[in-house]
This record gives C-alpha cells, structure tokens and sequence, in this order.
C-alpha cells in the first residue's frame, strides 16, 4: 500500500478526543506505515503513555514536550518488536513511571521482520494479564490479551471512552503479519473473535488511521482470513504445495520486497491447517490430508 502525501505530523501531539492524544514517531517504513503512533492517556496530572516507540531522540523529545508538566504513571506496550517498546527505558529514567502492560519476549531477528526484531531492552516492572486496571485521575485502562501477531501481545481498553488501542493486532492500512514461529494463526484468529464480541467505540491502532466502525472492520478482516484459507486449499488441490510459488498466486500486486512477510503469512495458515488435520507437510512440500 502506498504512503498517503507528506507532510504527516511527525512529532506532533494530536488531540483526538479529551482524553487521548497521540505523537507520531520517525520511523516509517512498508511496516509502520507512517510511522508508529504513541498515545497519551489523560486530561490531569498523571497520565499514561501506550508504545512509547522506537528508542529515538526526537521521539522521545517530542513526547516530553507533550507530557509536561504533567507526571507519567504508566508506561504501556502492546507488544515488544522494535518499533513499539525501546522507548519504554529511556522514557521511564525521564518520568520515574513504572512500564505495565506485555510479558518480555526475545527472539532471534528471523524472517521478514528482520528491519523490526524483538526489544531486547525490554523490562517491565509489572507484567499485565487479561481484565487488569491501570488506573489514573479520569481514567481506566483495561488489558485485552490479544495473542496471534506475538504471543504477548495486548490492546488496552480505555473504559471511560469506549477506546481501544489495538497495537499491531487490528489495523486499517494493511492486515497483521502473522509470522511463525511465534506468531500463531490460531490464537490470531480467536483473538480477532474475542474483539468482534467487544463493543468498542473506536479503536486506535499502532500505525495508521484511527477505525471508526471497528466491529464492521474485524468481521471483514475475519472472512479475509478465511478466504485466504480457501485459496490456500485450492492451491493444494492443484497441487501447488510450495509457499514460495503460492505467494504471487495469492498476493497479485503485491510489492515483491513484502513477500517474504506474505509467505510468512501463508505458513501461519498451513501450521493451523496443519493442527485441524486439514493438510501435511514433507519438508517444504504441503499437501491436502489424504
């Protein structure tokens, strides 16, 4: 997908509605989108920060000077690749704020996402699970674990709202890379069920536009899935069993340097497929189950 026209509001603080404002960080790329967007929880004096970001001068410059003189409570992230959560350190020596939200989480720097591996740098001083409160004058954040993208990966419910910060699990420039072996099309699938249950407002992603008719999204986003699924039975009808040659059958337009991402995508299906019974693997080959 194409980058919308510049300018865009790098550095920025927008306000989005009275509780939320968001900073737009300086990192685009064909998986940021623009860039990666840090928001801002809070009206009074103590606010919370959800993926502070890349671990960049500006960035974090351009969050200071929207934060001020307000205090920092809570530093959240939904998950813990590169471009969400290194800014949680230095972030946390300037304010004093404790990082709450996802569990740690390091793997090597494989695969299609190799321009956005795991923080190393990560540490929270508190490990949030499913249904507990962060809490702040005015306002509750509420962590939804929403595995499939990463297996620790979380979305935070602003509760006085109707807001929900999606991270990288629902977003409406582009759909989530599911990329094995930590990615898992199951939990990714179910996780997409659990919000399409929710009866959120608006949802504000990671990258992107905020989603105004979220529910709508989600079950378009859903039967996406599912026909991609199809197409990869068809596939092996046919007996096409190889990822590398399903990928332009599947993903016609498809910038070539995002195919890798895209094969990624494919094997998160094969792997469910897989574990239903549906089809076999013999090394690289995949084949319907006989």
């Amino acid at each position: 997908m194409d980058l919308p026209e510049q300018p865009w509001p790098t550095g920025l603080a927008q306000q989005l509605e009275p509780l939320v404002r968001r900073v737009l960080a300086p990192n685009p790329s064909p998986f940021t989108y623009t860039g990666t967007e840090t928001y801002i929880i809070g009206s009074g004096g103590e606010l919370a920060v959800i993926d502070p970001g890349p671990n960049d001068p500006a960035h974090i410059a351009a969050l200071m000077a929207a934060i001020r003189p307000a205090r920092v409570t809570a530093i959240c992230c939904t998950h813990t690749h590169r471009d969400h959560s290194p800014a949680a350190a230095p972030l946390k020596a300037l304010t004093g704020a404790e990082i709450a939200g996802c569990a740690p989480l390091v793997l090597d720097a494989l695969g299609p996402r190799g321009d956005v591996p795991f923080d190393a740098t990560y540490a929270p001083d508190r490990v949030l699970v499913d249904g507990e409160q962060l809490r702040g004058p005015g306002w509750t954040l509420t962590a939804v674990a929403t595995p499939g993208h990463t297996s620790n990966h979380l979305c935070f419910a602003l509760e006085e709202s109707g807001a929900l910060f999606t991270g990288d699990h629902v977003m409406g420039w582009s759909t989530s890379v599911v990329s094995p072996p930590d990615g898992d099309m199951a939990a990714y699938m179910a996780s997409l069920e659990k919000l399409h249950a929710r009866e959120d407002r608006v949802y504000y992603p990671a990258h992107g536009d905020q989603i105004d008719k979220p529910r709508q999204l989600v079950r378009g986003m859903i039967g996406h899935r599912r026909q991609r699924e199809r197409q990869i039975l068809k596939l092996l009808g046919a007996g096409e069993g190889e990822i590398a040659a399903m990928v332009p059958r599947m993903y016609k337009g498809l910038d070539r340097k995002l195919w890798p991402a895209a094969g990624q995508s494919i094997l998160a299906h094969l792997i469910e497929l897989q574990q239903r019974g549906v089809v076999v693997r013999d090394g690289d080959f995949w084949a319907l189950a006989s």
